[in-house]
């Protein structure tokens, strides 16, 4: 971003959070949260601030001017303090779910990464080590398209199954954020967690992933062995349905891709039996030809399916800094903003986290894929220059794709 782009995508965010239109709600118990901001020009962030009520938390984004706004999942006893100083009081339980971490049919298309140590690149998900020189600093270029959302989505889908069937939380404890980039945060706030350490947080990371299911492991062949006893409570649960589904709906291409190259016809013939008998009944070892092994192989890939893909690291972070709800993402201009969990199917981020809402603004674009903003598509661009809505303009600048054109 040159600098006169930055001049004006910094001045779109000041004027959005000077506006007495612009609504930011208070997080819970301000005065006990920690602020910080991510600053424009300098590329820094500025740590430990505090606000005993939301003007004086709107009094420090028209201060600063930032380009991104966090508040700490915490609660301290001093916010302003240093680390080791501040009186910790509890933590919310946060998860971060983002199609950064997500494989998806369409990364390979729009993001590409390129090592910060010998310039190697490549398409596709992030890794976390250059495969040419073992670098681990990238610079990436992502694209937050309808496919990735829906990724992220069906990953939060799972995970607030999960809090609710398994763990008890009723839907009024849970809070659900689109991020305001690729994904979705979710957030419990209740006494029950505040108090959870680093170690019982990562115990729940596990279990949301299925880490550690016993039963699962390769065992020694028996044709008389039954492969497990399947029960109607947690992951027994959710495995067993899991099967079901997945028998239901398998194509021969669908086995053969979990690893049954034998009895695949004896399965597809007794389907509608395997569902109805064998999986409620716990009877695995009726249909012929198919034993324990293969059950497993089932299972195994449909613990994959049925696991929920979040960012560990948030969740088990005591301190985190989370992005507060209602401010613009520094990547795109859209804003974090929080929604009912039942609405989590038919919320639109596309529209509802769109800031920008009048002008125009002219810029040059070096290549984008198309999008859509609201009921507008716009693009695939490349080597154009344009006048565009100002939230096409702001995302297009935010993502690295275009700059923005003098008068």
């Amino acid at each position: 971003m040159d600098a006169f782009s930055q001049d004006y995508v910094s001045r779109k965010f000041s004027e959005f959070y000077a506006s007495p239109s612009t609504k930011i709600p208070a997080p819970s118990a301000i005065g006990e949260r920690e602020f910080a901001f991510f600053l424009f020009k300098e590329r820094i962030m500025v740590r430990h601030r505090s606000a005993a009520s939301l003007n004086g938390l709107r009094s420090l984004l028209c201060e600063n001017k930032p380009s991104d706004v966090y508040h700490s999942c915490a609660y301290y006893e001093n916010p302003e303090a240093d680390m080791d100083k501040k009186g910790w009081l509890g933590a919310d339980l946060v998860f971060d779910i983002d199609a950064d971490h997500i494989p998806t049919s369409c990364d390979k298309i729009h993001d590409e990464w390129t090592c910060g140590k010998c310039g190697f690149s490549g398409k596709g998900v992030t890794p976390e080590i250059c495969p040419a020189c073992e670098g681990q600093k990238f610079d990436a270029r992502t694209w937050p398209c309808e496919r990735c959302i829906s990724s992220s989505r069906e990953e939060t889908r799972k995970l607030l199954d999960m809090l609710e069937k398994d763990f008890g939380f009723s839907e009024n404890e849970l809070r659900v954020f689109f991020s305001g980039h690729r994904g979705y945060h979710v957030h419990v706030e209740t006494e029950d967690v505040r108090t959870l350490d680093a170690m019982a947080r990562k115990e729940i990371v596990d279990y949301v992933y299925g880490l550690g299911l016993t039963g699962l492991e390769k065992r020694k062949k028996n044709r008389h062995e039954q492969p497990f006893n399947l029960h109607d409570f947690g992951w027994n649960k959710r495995i067993k349905k899991g099967i079901q589904k997945f028998i239901l709906n398998a194509t021969e291409e669908d086995l053969r891709n979990v690893g049954i190259k034998q009895n695949v016809k004896n399965i597809l013939q007794n389907k509608e039996a395997i569902s109805n008998r064998y999986i409620e009944e716990n009877r695995w070892t009726l249909v012929k030809g198919v034993g324990p092994e293969t059950w497993l192989k089932i299972a195994r890939h449909v613990k994959a399916l049925e696991s929920a893909n979040v960012d560990t690291v948030v969740t088990t972070d005591i301190h985190r800094l989370i992005r507060m709800n209602g401010t613009l993402h520094g990547k795109t201009g859209l804003k974090k903003v929080e929604f009912p969990v039942a609405d989590l199917a038919k919320f639109d981020p596309f529209t509802e986290a769109v800031a920008f809402k009048e002008g125009k603004t002219k810029v040059s674009v070096s290549c984008a894929p198309q999008f859509r903003l609201g009921e507008n598509k716009f693009g695939p661009y490349t080597n154009e220059k344009l006048e565009l809505p100002t939230a096409a303009a702001v995302l297009l600048i935010c993502k690295g794709r275009a700059e923005a054109m003098k008068d």
